[in-house]
């Protein structure tokens, strides 16, 4: 798995001579793209009052993939490339573990609920493409690899099976408060 994950960063990465254009953006997203999915989650509970609840419980399961994305990228302690002198540091990073992608797994933790929901779903394809975009980035600028964030996403799958099935758990024993969607309510008037 290594050589394919060095192939694909070297083909992915900026490396030591990047295009100036494509390391600018690669650095704005990769550096501010998630406050875009903060935003986002911020206008769904605002705009969306009948999700209000559930986006809460997803702000929550965000908090604790990170928790967990960090507590096993420092147990794993895979270098990040610019450690090991693939590519220089093209955004201010710390040398800590790389893998998984705390970026992706929040990210596409937050972008897999909201996609299991279908009052949120666009809003899930949105981050989704920031998640991935983000992703992308990350490698470019030399802070991952793509395993990386491969194993971001693996996580972010864990964890929304884990919301899925606490969502099953609510709805079965009377919790309507984060169960409640608008398929189940009858509601069709969602505000948008």
């Amino acid at each position: 798995m290594e050589p394919l994950n060095l192939a694909l960063f070297e083909w992915i990465g900026a490396g030591h001579a990047p295009d100036p254009w494509a390391l600018w953006f690669a650095s704005a997203v990769a550096s501010h793209a998630a406050w875009l999915c903060v935003a986002l989650m911020g206008w769904a509970a605002w705009r969306r009052p009948t999700q209000r609840a559930y986006v809460m419980a997803i702000l929550v399961a965000a908090v604790l993939a990170a928790m967990l994305a960090h507590a096993l990228a420092d147990a794993i302690d895979l270098a990040r490339p610019f450690v090991l002198g693939l590519s220089p540091r093209y955004i201010a990073h710390g040398a800590r573990g790389s893998l998984p992608s705390a970026h992706a797994c929040v990210m596409f933790t937050v972008a897999l609920a909201f996609l299991m929901r279908p009052a949120l779903r666009d809003l899930g394809l949105a981050i989704t493409a920031i998640a991935v975009l983000t992703g992308w980035a990350r490698i470019y600028v030399g802070v991952h690899f793509p395993l990386d964030i491969i194993a971001g996403l693996a996580l972010a799958g864990v964890m929304t099976a884990a919301i899925w099935a606490l969502g099953r758990l609510a709805r079965r024993f009377g919790v309507p408060i984060v169960a409640r969607d608008d398929r189940q309510t009858g509601s069709s008037t969602s505000p948008r």
